[in-house]
């Protein structure tokens, strides 16, 4: 594919926060959005040249979709990968590729590919019966945590599991539907990495962030994370397995555990921008949005150095209500997301509040 010029329309599947960062993104870079979304009245949909209202199954709107482009993305990992499939069939190039949603659809094959391409993780089982359960709670050693192998996020669709005994009703809790089974992981910390690949298969990595989660939910991350060179390199190795072994082209976000003896251990891979990376809006000259329209058109990246301190803040439920507050603060930076209607918890916005290096 040659690169996409300016004046070009780019498809996105999805009209969330990150789908709007990505229009306004591609805006700033010449090119159109086309948003396809289930909702009539979405963040991503508002400044998009054009929305597109369906479900993401919905033949008649991918159609509509694939008439207006011949290049698609997407925000979020849970596409169905009989929709790519149905854009490719017709000539659609959709970045990143159906392997990496297949990939990171399934949490025991992401796993499973993790670690067959160099990139450690806890032990795991699956299971998919209350008595696979229970053996894979044997198998993996207690406390362990259970995990719905489809869907969920933000902490959804998982339950630890105390006695391997027990595992057999929390796996009907979870609706009985097939798990994995994870290792505790004794980490000291949590870290991510946001790295990209582009179509001549030019890889470059941010620094890393150092990210704290409240039930489930991300919270905020510092970065670029105070880290030693070796944990530095062993990241940046890491990214570099994933993005090949998944042929990618894209931006990604990368989970990490960080342990007491230095290793780090793959949490999970997320095939997208990622909020762990939306500092760099405000730390780096090429923010993660940015690069991900880049790497999809065929563009050369950008740089990913910092050129900030930053701690990001995630807005959830009523706190984006106190944006006066925060405008007033001269080094903080506001993102809203414009979704209609806050409830605990939800994501509505973040700041980052910048200092010099």
């Amino acid at each position: 594919m040659n690169p996409l010029a300016p004046g070009s329309t780019i498809g996105i599947l999805g009209g969330g926060q990150l789908g709007r960062m990505l229009a306004l993104a591609a805006a700033r870079l010449g090119f159109d959005v086309v948003v396809l979304e289930r909702e009539a009245d979405s963040p991503a949909g508002r400044v998009a040249v054009k929305l597109i209202v369906g479900d993401y199954t919905d033949e008649a709107a991918l159609a509509e979709l694939a008439a207006a482009t011949g290049l698609v993305t997407y925000e979020f990992e849970n596409v169905p990968a009989d929709s790519v499939a149905w854009l490719a069939e017709r000539g659609i190039e959709v970045a990143p590729g159906a392997r990496a949603l297949a990939v990171a659809q399934d949490r025991f094959e992401e796993k499973s590919f993790l670690n067959a391409h160099g990139a450690p993780t806890v032990a795991f089982a699956p299971a998919g019966t209350p008595e696979e359960a229970v053996q894979a709670a044997a198998s993996v050693g207690v406390p362990a945590l259970m995990k719905t192998r489809r869907e969920g996020y933000d902490g959804k669709g998982q339950r630890w599991v105390e006695h391997a005994a027990d595992a057999a009703a929390e796996f009907a809790a979870l609706g009985g539907a097939p798990v994995i089974l994870e290792a505790a992981a004794d980490f000291v910390r949590e870290l991510s990495v946001i790295a990209a690949r582009g179509r001549d298969g030019a890889t470059s990595v941010y620094p890393l962030a150092e990210n704290h989660h409240e039930n489930g939910v991300l919270r905020r991350s510092i970065a670029p994370a105070r880290a030693s060179q070796a944990i530095v390199d062993q990241a940046e190795r890491i990214a570099a397995r994933v993005l090949a072994g998944l042929d990618y082209v894209g931006v990604i976000g990368i989970e990490l555990f960080e342990m007491a003896d230095g290793r780090l251990l793959v949490n999970e891979i997320a095939p997208r921008v990622h909020n762990t990376g939306h500092w760099t809006q405000d730390g780096c000259e090429v923010d993660q949005f940015e690069q991900h329209i880049r790497a999809v058109a065929g563009w050369p990246l950008g740089p990913t150095h910092a050129i900030a301190q930053v701690e990001m803040l995630n807005l959830l439920g009523d706190e984006a209500d106190g944006w006066a507050k925060y405008a007033a603060e001269p080094e903080t930076r506001i993102h809203l997301y414009g979704k209609r209607g806050a409830r605990p918890g939800r994501k509505m916005g973040h700041i980052n509040r910048v200092k010099p290096l």
